[in-house]
């Protein structure tokens, strides 16, 4: 096969500009969870702040990609290349929760059990926590606080059919994209973004009512680390794959893309459908089991 020249663009600012908006991310989210319980607001004004750049960068860096491709200044050979990079980039974030998963079950099947005195542990039992109940969840922290676990049906049950529906109504909407099918393509995904900011809408009331109701907080040990950090990273790559439809949605309206050329469109369903998948595993392992 005959090879293909690359396109290289001029210098940009946006890789810059999305560095200063994850610090800031960072650096916000660090001060908010120590702000929890006060009045100082300093830290989710940095997160906002934050989130704020980062949404300028990717809708700038996005429309400079939208005009390059529009001018046909990429090559079959660069496509490619494309479809290798999300490819790669969704096993990264398949390692990052595998990592993360890893660490939940490392608590519940190791560190839970010797707590109580299994596999010959009993002087680990009886020097860091007497009389402690080897359990999952745990509801009671080393310093005597006691919470609820967050139940499977409700809220989260809700949450989990509204993703995989969304996922369902984009690959109706994809299938639409293929055949060229305008209507029920803008239709479909205008649905799935719809349920995407639905679904955001209902953790952010999950979060509420654990907080008020069930007492689960970041300060609830272990259960309460590991079920804020699954689900909130979670929701973090729902936000980042709604905010991804959306521009997709946009661009379909002014009549972008085509039956075959749409990779922007492939690669945010990809995107979603890896979601989806993770919120599937993360239902059974940290509200089911």
């Amino acid at each position: 096969m005959q090879s293909q020249s690359y396109y290289v663009p001029a210098q940009s600012p946006w890789p810059i500009i999305g560095a200063v908006a994850m610090f800031f991310i960072a650096v916000g989210a660090g001060l908010t969870v120590m702000q929890l319980g006060s009045e100082d607001l300093s830290g989710v004004i940095v997160l906002g702040l934050g989130v704020l750049i980062l949404l300028y960068m990717l809708f700038g860096w996005f429309k400079h990609v939208i005009q390059e491709s529009d001018k046909g200044l990429y090559s079959a050979q660069m496509d490619r290349s494309f479809k290798q990079g999300m490819s790669w980039f969704i096993f990264s974030e398949v390692m990052f929760f595998f990592a993360f998963f890893g660490a939940l079950l490392y608590a519940r099947v190791f560190s839970v059990p010797w707590l109580g005195g299994a596999s010959n542990n009993q002087m680990t039992n009886e020097v860091l926590w007497p009389n402690f109940e080897a359990m999952w969840p745990l509801l009671t922290t080393p310093a005597g606080d006691v919470t609820q676990s967050m139940p499977w049906y409700g809220l989260p049950l809700i949450n989990t059919v509204i993703l995989l529906t969304s996922s369902v109504t984009l690959h109706f909407s994809h299938k639409a994209m293929e055949s060229n099918k305008r209507q029920p393509l803008t239709i479909f995904l205008f649905v799935t973004v719809v349920l995407g900011f639905i679904f955001l809408a209902l953790q952010a009331q999950e979060y509420v009512h654990a907080y008020e109701a069930l007492n689960l907080t970041l300060q609830s040990g272990i259960y309460g680390n590991t079920f804020y950090l699954l689900t909130g990273f979670h929701g973090m790559h729902v936000t980042i794959g709604a905010i991804l439809l959306t521009i997709v949605l946009i661009r379909v309206a002014k009549g972008h893309f085509s039956e075959d050329k749409h990779f922007a469109f492939q690669a945010a369903a990809w995107y979603w459908h890896f979601v989806d998948v993770v919120w599937v595993c993360l239902f059974v392992f940290v509200y089911v089991l």
